[in-house]
């Protein structure tokens, strides 16, 4: 979806109050209190494009949202194009018992560096009905499939910890569904092309110089 179909739709909306302070009771937004820091720095969540980004992108979604799936292509060509933007990756599987698999095995492949490999691949393979196979999807990808599963025992607390505070902060948002993306002060609940992730992100910079 473009940028101004987003703006048409209302699928967008500013929330420049939740970033103001580190710890933020909005009723506008939800009764609930959001850590903001662990929202946009939790030291276990993913995550990709300039770590040092005047932008920050923090994404919901699930492996099995189909909407998530059409919007990844373009959220990855903004952060080869643009160079300036920080993404932090929200594992929220809430469609399916594969999407929990799949978010675990996600996860896992962290511990050896291939996260965003990991990523990416399920972002493009069919998963519903097919969680005894992920695993092999990622080992085809290139992914020590041994490895995964020993990391997967090792860590699984903390990626069930993890995958615990991402659902509360959705929750505490009170996000309607995959995908969400918060881009700077902004929230945006639909999937953007390519130009829409970078109109939004053009506005995110002209609001933080005060435009």
């Amino acid at each position: 979806m473009h940028r101004r179909q987003v703006l048409r739709s209302g699928a967008i909306a500013s929330i420049g109050a939740l970033f103001a302070a580190p710890f933020v009771t909005s009723g506008v937004l939800t009764a609930k209190t959001l850590d903001v820091d662990a929202l946009l720095f939790d030291p276990e969540a993913p995550t990709g494009g300039n770590p040092k980004g005047d932008v920050t992108i923090v994404a919901f979604f699930d492996y099995n949202c189909g909407y998530c799936r059409k919007a990844a292509p373009a959220l990855a060509k903004l952060l080869r194009e643009d160079g300036n933007v920080r993404l932090v990756y929200k594992d929220w599987p809430i469609l399916s018992e594969s999407s929990v698999v799949a978010a675990q095995l996600a996860l896992a492949a962290k511990y050896q560096g291939r996260y965003e490999l990991a990523h990416a691949t399920l972002m493009n393979t069919p998963l519903r009905g097919q969680s005894d196979r992920i695993a092999e999807t990622l080992q085809k990808a290139g992914i020590d499939r041994k490895r995964l599963s020993a990391d997967l025992r090792t860590h699984g607390e903390a990626i069930g910890a993890l995958l615990k505070r991402n659902n509360e902060q959705a929750e505490a948002l009170e996000l309607p569904g995959t995908p969400v993306y918060l881009v700077g002060p902004f929230k945006v609940a639909a999937a953007l092309d390519y130009a829409g992730f970078v109109g939004v992100v053009e506005d995110a910079r002209n609001r933080a110089k005060g435009k």
